[in-house]
């Protein structure tokens, strides 16, 4: 069993009245975007270390709570110990800490005791120094053996830090952490001001880091623009996802009236407002809708090729385009379900990529080659897919 540990002690460098933890981050608080990467990477129980329950803090634990976790406050390691299932792994975040979702889920791999580290020169605000000219870049996996050492130690300590001086004497393993992690936002943040900044930089690797060519070339320059806007000024997903929604509805309306290409450019638009719509539902802890929307980019896409294949058939009274339609859905269809997404390859098909490469070519003028190409394309990722389901042990 995997338990998470995070801490809610300090307050804010520019807000003495607010704890660091429950500042604004990607439109939650810190701490439950903290508690989203824990449970992302496995996590069941999650162990809050307090110095005092704010109004901000007991909304945002009531918050993690909704996610199906068990969640559990402490002031101490004896009260942790309490709490701590004896059979759980410890992965321990520090007060403060902005980091991705790779970062956490590589810590949280089976093994005894580990830091992420970095270089002392490299070493940013709030990271301690463990020594070797090395500094600690805030997430550490324990065995609980370490957090029963501190509970026979006088309480007046800090227990990140007494944690941290116990897992180095105990030679835990050390992992440097990637150079690129602090150009994606990595670091130990108390300021509300420069939090915002990195909650920019984050939000950019969220949508940057997803495989496909699609989600890396298409998706993420939009997102890294409008993200931030729509996080800043707390635009739900809901209302991203049902504007997208109307301008698929007026993308094929516009197809229905003669206008293709302009239909297939609006429903493309769509599916990048879903995606946009899913990414912010997610950030919020709003699985369900994050869900919906992304079968919702599916579904549009296949209605916008079917619906274009069709009334092209109708204008030049040949079925071709409508065969080749339903084979590109039925094709991709199958795709989608041998696909496994950790091992999506980034030259592989989905759903939008087949809309965009018909809207292209049938803005170019060959509405039957964009079908035939598509149809090709998912054909080769069909059978990638399932060489890649074949070759696994």
């Amino acid at each position: 069993m995997l338990a998470g540990l995070l801490f809610a002690i300090h307050d804010a460098d520019d807000r003495p009245d607010r704890l660091a933890a429950t500042l604004p981050f990607s439109g939650v608080t810190l701490i439950e975007y903290q508690a989203r990467l824990l449970i992302a990477a496995g996590v069941r129980q999650v162990i809050v270390v307090v110095a005092r329950l704010t109004p901000e803090l007991l909304g945002a634990i009531n918050r993690i709570n909704r996610r199906g976790v068990a969640v559990d406050t402490v002031r101490t390691a004896a009260e942790a110990m309490e709490k701590l299932h004896p059979l759980a792994r410890v992965l321990m975040l520090g007060d403060g800490l902005v980091t991705t979702e790779s970062i956490v889920a590589a810590m949280a791999n089976e093994g005894g005791d580990a830091l992420l580290v970095v270089p002392e020169d490299d070493a940013g605000p709030g990271f301690e120094r463990v020594g070797g000219q090395m500094a600690w870049a805030g997430v550490a996996r324990l065995e609980p053996a370490r957090i029963a050492e501190v509970a026979g130690l006088p309480n007046d300590y800090d227990l990140q830090s007494t944690l941290l001086r116990i897992a180095v004497q105990a030679r835990a393993v050390q992992i440097l952490l990637p150079t690129d992690a602090i150009r994606s936002g990595h670091g130990i943040e108390r300021e509300a001001r420069t939090l915002e900044e990195r909650g920019r930089a984050v939000l950019a690797t969220i949508v940057s880091g997803r495989s496909g060519w699609f989600d890396r070339f298409v998706l993420a320059p939009i997102a890294r623009l409008g993200l931030p806007f729509l996080v800043d000024k707390s635009v739900a997903g809901t209302t991203v996802g049902a504007t997208s929604l109307g301008i698929a509805a007026a993308g094929l309306g516009a197809m229905l009236f003669g206008w293709l290409a302009t239909g297939l450019v609006l429903a493309s638009t769509a599916c990048v407002g879903l995606a946009i719509g899913s990414v912010l539902s997610g950030l919020r802890d709003d699985e369900s809708v994050a869900t919906m929307q992304t079968r919702g980019i599916g579904m549009v896409s296949a209605l916008a090729v079917l619906l274009f294949a069709f009334l092209w058939a109708g204008y030049s009274a040949d079925n071709s385009a409508l065969v080749m339609a339903a084979a590109l859905l039925a094709i991709a269809a199958l795709g989608e379900r041998a696909i496994v997404e950790r091992a999506r390859r980034m030259w592989w098909g989905s759903a939008p990529a087949y809309l965009l490469i018909v809207t292209i070519v049938a803005i170019l003028g060959f509405p039957l080659l964009g079908l035939a190409i598509a149809g090709l394309y998912a054909t080769v990722t069909l059978a990638a897919a399932i060489e890649h389901l074949r070759l696994q042990p």
